[in-house]
């Protein structure tokens, strides 16, 4: 068998639509959108239409809201510190304990810097607390970060509803919305909502790696994180990197033409895979049981089994997933979603997140529910927690 790849929320396979499209401008489109000459506009007008279809991807009203970058990180550092820089006199800051670090750990420096900062708590399932973000919201309060779903659950957040609830407080606080698990799963429509900026990353949904994209609503002040030249509307300065930006174009557009597939198909085999699972490994339990999840993600934690033996095991079998951010896989610390949802011990340090995509076939799902449960149990003959498990499986 293949690799069985489950790790799609890490990254996603280049689709070869995107990079069919993206390969002209490597080498035959390849002018300088800045210059002037002809070959040089097909490159500018290569990314006015890209800005155009991201537009539309994101639900906006104008193109010109559209700004292109290299990734997530990328975007909500651009739109956070941004932000801060251009609205200096306010020093109170809010986001949720369950971010990706790409938001947590900038807010954590942001501290540092002197910032006041609130962390708004989630329940056992991974749902946002929002009577809280109305207590923390205060007059002071710049900025309001919150994730449209979680990378390792799923857990999708309704970032509409907390703009709405934070404008209703406070008109000048901005919201920022990290929506890079969301984008391609869900449906973004960021012009009926309260969110001032929203960023995305392309290789979450089969566009390459090094390609991102942010929202700035009209009227957002905002300074730039990258100073010189006019690039971007003098926001992020820089030559353009048309090849990506085209082929985050043509993913967007294979991804909002799969929505539908995506909500119904990819869904049905995560449910199966899910199911398959928890019915077959006695010591399994599903982390969030949300239903309001991204149809492509499940979180399952495996009792009195280290993550890390699970996914070498998983390796040997040509199955990838994760156990965790794909930016922690190096720390030893359990995932500090999990941890914030208040996930037992016995299952916190044996979790594991699957995640599918469009590429996904029933028979590498039909593969992975066969093989799972036999390296589970092969683990736990060896598992030092033998007098739990026992009691456990009944063994």
């Amino acid at each position: 068998m293949d690799t069985i790849y489950l790790d799609n929320n890490a990254t996603t396979k280049t689709d070869p639509k995107v990079l069919e499209e993206m390969i002209p401008y490597f080498c035959d489109k390849y002018g300088n959108p800045s210059s002037i000459y002809k070959m040089a506009h097909t490159s500018h007008d290569a990314i006015e239409e890209s800005r155009k279809t991201l537009c539309e991807f994101f639900g906006a009203n104008k193109k010109d809201e559209i700004y292109f970058t290299s990734c997530g990180t990328e975007s909500a550092n651009m739109a956070i510190r941004g932000i801060l820089s251009a609205n200096k006199n306010k020093k109170h800051i809010i986001t949720t304990k369950v971010e990706h670090p790409c938001v947590l750990n900038l807010y954590k420096e942001l501290e540092k810097e002197g910032y006041k900062t609130d962390y708004i708590t989630v329940d056992n399932n991974g749902e946002l607390n929002l009577e809280e973000l109305k207590q923390k919201v205060t007059n002071d309060t710049v900025l309001v970060s919150i994730m449209a779903a979680n990378n390792e659950t799923g857990a999708i957040y309704p970032y509409e509803e907390a703009s709405e609830i934070v404008k209703s407080i406070n008109k000048d606080t901005y919201f920022f919305v990290d929506a890079v698990q969301a984008a391609g799963k869900i449906k973004l429509d960021v012009k009926n909502t309260k969110v001032d900026l929203m960023g995305i990353s392309g290789h979450k949904f089969h566009a390459p790696k090094g390609i991102g994209a942010l929202y700035i609503k009209n009227g957002t002040r905002i300074n730039p994180l990258i100073v010189g030249g006019h690039q971007e509307k003098a926001l992020r300065a820089g030559t353009e990197n048309v090849p990506y930006i085209v082929g985050l174009k043509k993913a967007a557009e294979l991804a909002q033409n799969a929505l539908e597939f995506e909500n119904k198909e990819v869904k049905r085999l995560r449910d199966k895979l899910e199911e398959g699972i928890l019915s077959n490994v006695k010591n399994a339990k599903l982390n969030s049981r949300t239903s309001k999840r991204v149809p492509n993600t499940t979180n399952i934690g495996f009792e009195y089994i280290e993550g890390e033996l699970i996914l070498l095991h998983f390796d040997e079998l040509n199955i990838c997933a994760s156990s965790g951010s794909a930016c922690t896989s190096g720390s030893l610390e359990p995932s500090h979603v999990l941890r914030a949802m208040h996930t037992p011990f016995t299952s916190l340090h044996g979790s594991i997140r699957f995640s599918l995509s469009r590429f996904t076939t029933e028979d590498e799902i039909d593969y992975a529910i066969e093989n799972i449960p036999k390296a589970i149990k092969k683990l736990a003959k060896i598992s030092p927690f033998q007098k739990e498990l026992t009691a456990l499986l009944g063994e």
